[in-house]
């Protein structure tokens, strides 16, 4: 048994980084795809949209907490009030508002346009980032082009899946156990009677805070260069935030009971692969592979959805949804491909530079330390 567990432990040290980051990012997607269909489920359960983000929170709190604890002491500043209010800040936007959006949203759409819509927040992140002038946009290269119709056209695509919602073009069929078992199951992925516009805009309203969190963590990392401690404090006082007006909002106590073994484990998977397990793994993925190299993945996300919850959900796919998916994907990667470009122009400058200083002093003895070009852009940091 040990000698197995060796041999494999030396196959995989011995497989290609890249390979492994590749496999990584499947796996990744995969499990934020199961992420949308459990979450649908746990609406058709009846779980409540305030206990369902405590849950969740709580569990990623757990996981991340001890992490954060033991390995970033050294690196970890001393807690301030003013750190306190931006990590409050922190979770307002990216726990409390982009969480609720997101559940107000899946409740009224399907699982497969709350993550086609998702696809736009590295533009809208882009957009935010610009118009703080994190971001440059010189329309004068391609790479500024490229970012600009980028970011048009994912915010059509989510403007046609909002707005025209169109005939179904698919529509799964029921085998016989499926009719045995009731007629309910296809309705089960979607939103049926409900107001598909309205949980459009929540979406919507999901992307706009998720980027918002985005742009506001950079300069808080400035400061307090700890990224696990920073989730850790922002999944805290999410938790925090969702108490209080879960309070106010959710009369029922027995909503914060369990009633089955599928409401606890939509719960379990939302707090430990969704939160905690995808978090390490994105942070690992981003550090080996970079932020792009991240982003392109997202739109395998969206497909991996479809298919999952035209499987277990009997989901319906819509034209209007299907033509906003395309424009947001093919958005997404002119945004990619500006982001790209704007890092070749800038090695490009940075060496005509060197050469011209190298050139006044010829004369200087070399040095062996190698900085940098460019720092990694904030902005890029989306996924």
């Amino acid at each position: 048994m040990a000698d197995s567990t060796a041999s494999w432990s030396r196959r995989m040290c011995s497989m290609p980084e890249r390979l492994q980051l590749h496999l990584a990012m499947l796996a990744l997607q995969f499990g934020y795809a199961g992420f949308h269909v459990v979450s649908r489920a746990a609406l058709n359960m009846g779980i409540s949209k305030l206990v369902f983000p405590v849950y969740r929170n709580i569990i990623a709190l757990l996981l991340l907490a001890p992490f954060a604890f033991f390995l970033e002491k050294k690196e970890r500043p001393a807690l301030t009030w003013s750190f306190v209010v931006q990590f409050f800040l922190l979770a307002l936007c990216g726990i409390t508002a982009n969480q609720g959006f997101y559940l107000l949203g899946l409740d009224n759409t399907s699982p497969t346009f709350a993550s086609a819509i998702q696809n736009s927040v590295p533009a809208i992140t882009f957009l935010m980032a610009a118009a703080l002038r994190i971001e440059k946009v010189r329309i004068n290269r391609r790479d500024g082009i490229a970012k600009v119709v980028g970011t048009f056209a994912c915010v059509c695509g989510a403007s046609v899946i909002t707005l025209y919602k169109g005939p179904t073009i698919f529509r799964p069929s029921l085998n016989v156990t499926s009719r045995e078992s009731g007629e309910g199951l296809l309705m089960l992925g979607d939103a049926s009677g409900k107001n598909w516009t309205l949980g459009c805009v929540y979406l919507i309203g999901h992307c706009l805070s998720w980027s918002g969190w985005l742009v506001l963590q950079a300069p808080v990392l400035k400061k307090y260069p700890a990224r696990l401690s920073v989730t850790s404090y922002t999944c805290f006082f999410g938790v925090l935030q969702f108490l209080v007006i879960a309070a106010f909002m959710e009369k029922d106590p027995q909503a914060w009971i369990f009633h089955s073994g599928g409401e606890l484990f939509t719960i379990l998977y939302a707090g430990f692969v969704a939160s905690g397990i995808a978090f390490a793994v994105q942070i690992w993925c981003i550090d080996r592979g970079g932020p792009v190299f991240v982003a392109v993945y997202q739109p395998v996300q969206t497909l991996v959805v479809a298919i999952m919850a035209s499987i277990a959900l009997g989901e319906q796919f819509y034209l209007g949804g299907i033509i906003g998916a395309a424009l947001i994907i093919v958005g997404l990667y002119l945004v990619l491909y500006g982001k790209s470009e704007e890092r070749k122009f800038a090695a490009e400058e940075a060496a005509i530079m060197g050469s011209g200083s190298d050139h006044v002093n010829r004369a200087a003895p070399k040095s062996s330390l190698v900085q940098p070009l460019l720092p990694p852009s904030s902005s890029e940091n989306t996924v």
